[in-house]
């Protein structure tokens, strides 16, 4: 049998390339999983030989020991692969299909998946709705920054690319699928982007990106990124979106006035989440700042849409507030502008077969929007360090060389 690798979080600010089982169609005990999902047989499910797997914000969060994950953990949600091996209830997904694999783990049976809901499915997580792969208090599903992952539910889930050569020439592009690029998408959708609408998006890292790009996708005429890493801002100008530095100008309002005529946007997303930044030279981490400048400068009658992530525990929160995920959020402004505001996980698949058929045509340039930078596993580590560092690029990780060669 094939040996697999994977990373692994072994301590806050360290992640590690480790010999780990190789996956079978069983959720085994391990470091975080939880207790109720031990034993779960899934024959419904299959082994992935994994071509492209990517390094997100969202395990960067862990890995800086900001959430309680527990040493041991292996990373990874956004997974694409090809089928080496198929449960006995598998009936449409073949061996050898090329798939993309939604981060959130959905049965498609419960009330939730059956309205379209999958981020919040009531089957996959004893602790709460929602669960996905590699990531803390998710229910503990292997991640799949590894070689081989076990995906669940396959007939419901997985996204089959119609033509694997064709898919391979724009791996780049389609391994967005399984998270950055549906939930930069929904963050637009959320937030009312529309043709001819005015959009800011507060964070230039790849989601942000991923929600710019959307949102011209959807036909805004103007897309404001702000942002405090000049890097991560030119990467915003060379797709043609406008940008605020938010180290150099605090002030987010008068400088889309410079931009726009008028202090304020039509829609904004927030792409950054519970580390969110203060702004202007010298500033402190303070997490209700994303939330209260959009509210600040997005119209009445507006919507906020908020991809950015969350968090019910942050052992690193600068207060006992934020430690809980309770943050200091003026909701009476966003209340007397009658604001619209859109939270939570991304339901991947109510967007990724369309995102799919955009970039397989040529409308979609998300890899270049987002600066994909192809990694092997080996040197995983090291883009976790360089992308902790505000590098403006999205790391794909490809275990085997299949994208390299």
């Amino acid at each position: 049998m094939a040996g697999n690798r994977a990373v692994i979080f072994s301590k806050p600010g360290e992640v590690e390339v480790q010999d780990i089982s190789f996956p079978d169609l069983v959720l085994r005990d391990g470091p975080g999983v939880n207790p109720l999902n031990v034993g779960r047989k899934c024959n419904h499910g299959v082994i992935l030989k994994v071509v492209t797997t990517n390094i997100c914000g969202s395990d960067q969060h862990m890995v800086r020991g900001r959430t309680t994950a527990p040493s041991g953990l292996v990373l990874g949600h956004e997974i694409t692969g090809e089928v080496i091996e198929v449960g006995s209830d598998v009936e449409f997904i073949k061996k050898g299909d090329l798939v993309s694999v939604p981060f959130n783990i959905a049965c498609g049976r419960c009330r939730s998946c059956k309205e379209r809901d999958t981020h919040i499915c009531e089957n996959v997580n004893p602790d709460r709705p929602g669960s996905a792969y590699g990531y803390v208090d998710m229910g503990g599903w292997v991640g799949g920054q590894s070689e081989y992952v076990m995906v669940p539910y396959a007939d419901f889930q997985l996204l089959k690319f119609p033509d694997k050569d064709q898919a391979m020439e724009k791996i780049r592009d389609l391994t967005m699928l399984s998270d950055i690029f549906p939930t930069g998408y929904h963050g637009a959708v959320s937030a009312g982007v529309r043709p001819g609408s005015t959009v800011y998006v507060a964070g230039a890292g790849p989601v942000g990106l991923a929600a710019a790009h959307s949102a011209q996708l959807l036909g805004a005429s103007v897309v404001i990124v702000g942002d405090l890493i000049e890097e991560r801002l030119a990467q915003a100008r060379s797709f043609g979106c406008e940008t605020i530095n938010l180290r150099d100008h605090a002030n987010i309002g008068e400088q889309i006035e410079q931009i726009l005529g008028v202090p304020e946007v039509d829609c904004a997303i927030d792409a950054v989440g519970f580390e969110a930044s203060a702004h202007g030279q010298g500033a402190q981490e303070a997490p209700a700042t994303v939330l209260n400048s959009i509210m600040g400068i997005t119209r009445a009658g507006g919507r906020l849409g908020i991809p950015g992530l969350y968090v019910t525990g942050d052992p690193g929160g600068i207060d006992a507030d934020a430690q809980e995920g309770t943050l200091k959020i003026r909701l009476g402004l966003g209340w007397a502008k009658a604001h619209t505001f859109v939270t939570g996980q991304t339901p991947v698949m109510k967007y990724h077969r369309d995102l799919m058929s955009a970039i397989l045509s040529g409308r979609a340039q998300i890899a270049k929007a987002v600066n994909a930078t192809v990694i092997s596993l080996n040197d995983a580590p090291a883009g976790y360090r360089e992308f902790d560092g505000g590098a403006s690029k999205k790391f794909v990780i490809d275990p085997h060389g299949m994208v390299r060669s």
